[in-house]
């Protein structure tokens, strides 16, 4: 079975305390889109075995895909095995949600070849376990989450924008950006109290914010200097996404998409995706020949 993986990007990420645990309460929202890695899952092994040639991927237990498939086998109480090959493009540790997606493809694709033995919630409790961003992944579609993302209300005024993603070609730590943050400098709670008051049309121009953003930019200066360049080449607004460093411009047509992407990569040589957002569905993508 081969699983096409998506990537997320968040819309708008407020971060809204620390809690006793140590982790941190946040409003997001966040979207599929159209950049995907391919899971693939062979059955009839006796063991659970992850690979991947990505050499930042690592290949044992600490795996978030791995792990997925030791706590589905746990759970159905099955002494069973499935071997795991995740082929990258979506790049890793760039605030893109890959080893979050590819866990929750793990479930998915297990859940289709056991015939279902778990509903979606039971699969979503049991990605919470392993990631704060996995029950998103399992939601199928748009969604503003709260609590540390586990709270999941569908969303569903977005309009089908074209996004140009720029990977400034370095990887950041999400633990360091949290442990950096200062909660007294976030921004975002003003800029959004109408836009969660009201569940308004999300407005680029309004309502893109990350509380995160001058955490990392701070430690980066590039962020900030992509994030120009893309509104300099008409983005309708420009982020950087999770703890980064990944920046999106939103851009009204593929053609304002691929314009920009070829002016900026003739200055600046960054690596860039351009994508769609999926407002409709989950993203994710079944073959089972």
């Amino acid at each position: 079975m081969k699983i096409l993986s998506p990537a997320k990007i968040n819309l708008f990420l407020q971060i809204v305390g620390k809690r006793s645990d140590g982790y941190h309460d946040l409003i997001t929202l966040m979207c599929c889109i159209g950049l995907y890695d391919t899971v693939s899952l062979t059955f009839g092994v006796e063991d659970i075995a992850v690979s991947c040639r990505h050499p930042a991927v690592p290949e044992d237990d600490t795996n978030l895909a791995f792990r997925a498939a030791h706590l589905f086998f746990r759970r159905l109480n099955k002494n069973e095995g499935v071997k795991i090959f995740i082929e990258k493009q979506i790049p890793v540790s760039a605030g893109l949600g890959g080893g979050s997606s590819n866990a929750a493809a793990v479930f998915l694709g297990l859940n289709r070849y056991y015939d279902y033995p778990f509903s979606t919630e039971e699969l979503m409790s049991m990605g919470l376990s392993l990631g704060a961003d996995i029950p998103f992944f399992l939601f199928q579609g748009p969604a503003i989450a709260s609590g540390i993302g586990e709270k999941l209300e569908s969303y569903q005024n977005l309009e089908n924008l074209k996004i140009l993603l720029v990977f400034p070609g370095f990887s950041v730590s999400t633990a360091d950006v949290y442990k950096n943050l200062n909660l007294a400098l976030t921004k975002c709670k003003k800029k959004l109290k109408s836009f969660l008051l009201n569940k308004q049309l999300f407005d680029p121009e309004s309502h893109l914010c990350n509380d995160l953003e001058a955490v990392t930019a701070s430690e980066h200066p590039v962020i900030e200097t992509v994030k120009e360049a893309l509104l300099n080449q008409g983005a309708l607004g420009a982020l950087m996404t999770g703890s980064g460093p990944t920046i999106f411009g939103l851009f009204s047509d593929s053609d304002e998409a691929s314009k920009a992407s070829r002016a900026l990569f003739r200055i600046h040589k960054w690596k860039m995706h351009i994508a769609d957002m999926v407002t409709r569905d989950s993203g994710y993508r079944f073959d089972d020949a």
